[in-house]
């Protein structure tokens, strides 16, 4: 009798889970916590395999979130059994009677920039840069989605030249960075040297001290860094307004290391480098743009806080090692009853194999180790400009990265990847030739001739290019081996050490011989060719001689070799830098 409906049913051979047993037949609401435990899975497991249940997979993903079932694994099995005796709508309608739902899996890997937090009514967002030197692919990880973000927003940009430390200053990357912003196609709405904003941080100094906001403190750094580090204010914290004041107007004629200004803090906060950050020191070198007018220097987190307020940020986006940097200018703000704009964090970029540190391009560049700033095996974006790679497809890879907390890696095989798609249109096709030698082809007697290959294969409206032909011609080295081989669109060949014969015209015939097809060059019509390579190798050969029409920066495909953009234009001789493939 079923336990449900009290039909009388009869079971010859009654299995153990005869009550599942009637479940099936009576449609009834009856069943243990096993059996409707392993029931929903199977279903679930059903529907996503075209009907059939795995049981396997079934006793599987019970097991991971019932681990208490473990002992009655051998129950599983025979229910599973059950449910793919079901129809695909039977099994349709008993997920829908006990609410089974595929769920698809939504989630995907977070791409791009998301919506900015806070208001979006008056955005303004900055660049700000330290001169050390031009702008490399790390700086893009900056300046891209500030842009971005300001256009979406219709906002305002803002270039901030951060130049308050005198040894970091590269005196001509004042004019590089702009050159390289311009390059990826940014433009800022206005421009600021903070080194030009000198009077302005004294103001805002002398107001802090006068608010008791901010202390001259003449302890030195090694008994001050042991009180801050047992949470115990220094003894110039305590000192008057007026005493701070008077240390003040005398600071500038103090030595280095003499005093500082500090800003209070709390002084048992958890992090020690927070407590009573340095706002003001004394410098002694000489400043590219100022001389030796000023001594007093600002630290970055105090001008960074005022110009930020000063200069109407909403959002302030920077990596995230700038984290406490953002706690310590909190006090500023708080300090100066100002709004505090919405801070937003990033992780790293980590890029392989690839020069990234300003100081360390310098310093190879001084000993001669790098050629210069563009380099091929630097990261700056003059280098990779050099190269080719296209300023959209730089834009594109840094907004498709955002910026989530999570650190980010990058490879040259997604650059090149992406870039790919800009120059495959743009790259006319041409041949070079690798360490020429010249053949003559034994047995042809069809005269000159004049070959024509396509400029672009899809792009027929550009032309063709003439490639004479009269029984010689350049062949890379590396192409002269025995067997037979076509010469692309000319004729087919035999090679035997330095004996070259002729077989045959037609593509066909060189095809049914499996003839190896190998670019060439005219000796008639030709041009010296070097391509310098991404690890500043050189290579050397000939390029056929429609390679003269074209003037620097054009990038064009060398077939069976890659992407080059001309860099420079020789007597006798073309310069090519490598993209890639």
């Amino acid at each position: 009798v079923c336990p449900s409906c009290t039909n009388n049913v009869i079971i010859s051979n009654p299995p153990s889970f005869i009550n599942y047993y009637f479940y099936i037949n009576c449609d009834d609401d009856f069943m243990n916590d096993l059996e409707e435990i392993v029931y929903k899975h199977a279903l679930l497991n059903a529907a996503k395999h075209k009907g059939s249940a795995n049981p396997g997979a079934v006793i599987g993903s019970i097991m991971s979130q019932e681990p208490d079932l473990r002992s009655r694994a051998k129950e599983i099995g025979p229910i599973v059994a059950q449910v793919n005796k079901l129809s695909e709508d039977e099994q349709s309608a008993q997920m829908a009677k006990y609410h089974v739902e595929v769920k698809e899996n939504k989630q995907k890997k977070e791409e791009g920039l998301q919506e900015l937090p806070g208001s979006h009514d008056n955005v303004v967002m900055r660049f700000a840069p330290n001169p050390s030197g031009p702008l490399h692919i790390g700086h893009a990880r900056a300046a891209v989605p500030n842009a971005e973000y300001v256009k979406r927003y219709g906002g305002k940009l803002i270039l901030r030249i951060e130049d308050t430390d005198p040894k970091r200053v590269f005196e001509p990357a004042y004019d590089l960075i702009p050159q390289d912003l311009e390059w990826l196609g940014i433009k800022a709405d206005e421009v600021y040297y903070q080194s030009d904003r000198f009077e302005i941080y004294y103001d805002y100094a002398r107001q802090l001290i006068e608010k008791g906001a901010a202390y001259m403190c003449t302890c030195d750094g090694a008994t001050f860094k042991e009180l801050k580090d047992n949470c115990k204010p220094c003894p110039c914290r305590d000192n008057s307004v007026e005493k701070n004041l008077e240390l003040w107007d005398k600071f500038d004629q103090m030595h280095a290391g003499e005093a500082v200004l500090r800003v209070k803090t709390d002084i048992n906060h958890k992090n020690p480098a927070i407590r009573d950050w340095v706002a003001m020191r004394i410098v002694e070198e000489t400043h590219p743009r100022l001389g030796n007018k000023y001594r007093v220097y600002p630290m970055m987190n105090f001008s960074v806080a005022v110009d930020d307020h000063l200069m109407g940020m909403s959002h302030v986006l920077r990596g995230k090692d700038h984290l406490a940097n953002s706690e310590k200018q909190k006090y500023l703000y708080d300090h100066m009853g100002w709004d505090v704009p919405e801070f937003i964090h990033y992780g790293r970029l980590k890029m392989e194999d690839i020069a990234l540190s300003t100081s360390k391009a310098l310093e190879g560049i001084s000993s001669g180790k790098y050629s210069g700033w563009d380099d091929p095996r630097l990261g700056t974006l003059k280098a990779i400009a050099r190269r080719g790679i296209q300023p959209q497809t730089i834009y594109n890879l840094i907004t498709e990265i955002g910026v989530k907390m999570s650190d980010s890696a990058i490879s040259w095989k997604k650059i090149y990847g992406l870039n790919r798609n800009f120059l495959e249109p743009i790259a006319n096709r041409y041949f070079f030739v690798e360490n020429p030698v010249e053949i003559t082809v034994d047995g042809y007697e069809d005269g000159a001739v004049d070959i024509e290959r396509p400029l672009h294969a899809d792009h027929e409206d550009r032309g063709n290019r003439i490639l004479p032909f009269a029984g010689k011609a350049y062949l890379a080295s590396e192409d002269v081996k025995d067997g037979i081989s076509r010469l692309m669109d000319a004729v087919n060949v035999d090679i035997d050490g330095d004996k070259i014969t002729y077989n045959s015209t037609s593509f066909e015939q060189a095809r049914d011989l499996k003839a190896k097809i190998i670019q060439w060059v005219p000796v008639e019509d030709n041009v010296n060719v070097s391509i310098v390579m991404d690890d500043a190798s050189t290579k050397t050969g000939l390029g056929e001689g429609a390679l003269k029409d074209l003037k620097v920066g054009d990038v064009v495909q060398f077939e069976r070799v890659g992407f080059a953009r001309l860099d420079e234009i020789k007597d006798n001789e073309l310069v090519f830098y490598y993209a890639h493939k």
